[in-house]
């Protein structure tokens, strides 16, 4: 008997937290809005949204819009016309007033499935093999025209990526190519995504945007918009949309977290969704946009190394699971679930791919190279035509097969 009422007073104060944890997160709606998909919307003031929790923006003052204009990244293509772009499923019923932000509700059975409180909204730090083994397996060199960096394998993690590298990178964009793979367990989630990096490897400064399935965070497998940040390589910083305090939205129409519809099916209609994210050269505040949407942002405060720029950008995608690089290795899928070989139409793309630095202009990377750390389970081929077609960067794979056990 004591036994139980120890266990049920454990339960309740376990409840007792998680309610404490959500009326911190989910702040007072001016409105509310049902969607399709099983997600409250809520319509936040734009001055009482979670972002000012965090104590280093206490005193905080809004910026509503950027000091500068965004380049759009929007090329005139053959095929623009086939490749519309993907919306938030819960913009079907109903819109945000003036004055407020699209805030997507936590529920109780989403910090239930948590592996812990703190962790909750968080992702795991990255376990590197390097850290305890100096064999050349367990790291790449990877050519990036006339430069070469080297990558660390990571435990945990598996990627298919286009990166470079530089010293001014204030910002970056694309065009993600979106579909709904499959992923096998609720512990993993597969990205497709951008990155901008600053600060050491081993504990650097991140800031990401693009689409994910991640069935611990959301409660299903659709695919979701999402943003996240770290300023320690994802130990103790940081977290998925607005799981944890730091991010500061100002726009109405994109909520961080929602699911996208609709996706690409192969050999059929391809889907997109436009990501940028660039620093703001007056307040070095890092802006994301979803097309011509502008979010909000990421208060130069929360960084140290990206408040004056990134050095590192990759385009492509990860899946997170305890089962990669192992067998019997996850069949948890990247991008389409096909390999990049496939190309257009089965294959996850990304294009319009640009980098901004302190000219404010839109270019092409001056230096790229792919990197794939499982080539058996998700590859990456950057597809390049000639100086008149524009470089098409595809990714992916099934994860589990045959070559990949």
């Amino acid at each position: 008997l004591s036994n139980g009422v120890k266990v049920n007073a454990k339960a309740r104060e376990t409840l007792s937290e998680i309610d404490k944890k959500l009326k911190l997160i989910n702040k007072p709606a001016v409105k509310s809005i049902k969607s399709e998909d099983g997600d409250i919307i809520d319509c936040v003031d734009i001055y009482k949204q979670p972002a000012f929790d965090y104590p280093a923006l206490k005193n905080h003052t809004i910026q509503l819009r950027p000091s500068f204009n965004i380049p759009s990244g929007k090329l005139d293509r053959r095929n623009e016309s086939f490749r519309p772009v993907a919306v938030q499923t819960w913009q079907k019923s109903g819109s945000c007033p003036n004055g407020t932000v699209p805030i997507r509700r936590i529920r109780r059975q989403d910090l239930l499935t948590a592996a812990s409180l703190e962790q909750f909204g968080r992702k795991f730090p990255e376990i590197s093999y390097a850290a305890n083994k100096t064999d050349a397996k367990h790291s790449k060199f990877v050519s990036l025209n006339s430069k070469t960096v080297n990558l660390d394998r990571l435990v945990n993690r598996s990627a298919a990526v286009l990166l470079t590298v530089g010293y001014n990178y204030i910002g970056a964009q694309a065009n993600i190519n979106v579909w709904c793979p499959n992923v096998e367990s609720t512990e993993d989630y597969t990205t497709a995504q951008i990155w901008l990096k600053g600060g050491p490897g081993d504990n650097f400064e991140s800031v990401e945007s693009g689409w994910m399935i991640n069935p611990k965070l959301y409660g299903d497998k659709l695919p979701r918009f999402f943003a996240y940040w770290t300023r320690d390589a994802y130990k103790s910083t940081g977290c998925f949309d607005l799981t944890c305090t730091g991010f500061v939205q100002t726009g109405t129409q994109i909520a961080l977290g929602a699911s996208i519809s609709p996706w690409s099916s192969t050999a059929g209609p391809q889907y997109y969704i436009p990501i940028a994210m660039s620093r703001d050269p007056q307040t070095g505040n890092w802006w994301l946009t979803y097309g011509d949407a502008v979010i909000g942002y990421w208060p130069g405060a929360l960084f140290d190394y990206l408040k004056q720029s990134a050095i590192f950008v990759e385009w492509g995608g990860q899946v997170y699971s305890p089962n990669v690089k192992k067998t019997p290795h996850t069949k948890t899928a990247m991008g389409s679930g096909s390999f990049a070989s496939s190309l257009y139409g089965s294959a996850c793309y990304i294009d319009h791919i640009r980098i901004i630095d302190y000219s404010l202009q839109l270019k092409y990377p001056q230096w790229v190279g792919t990197w794939a750390d499982e080539e058996d389970c998700y590859d990456a081929y950057n597809l390049i035509q000639g100086y008149t077609v524009e470089p098409v960067f595809f990714f992916g794979g099934p994860g589990q097969n045959p070559h990949c056990m």
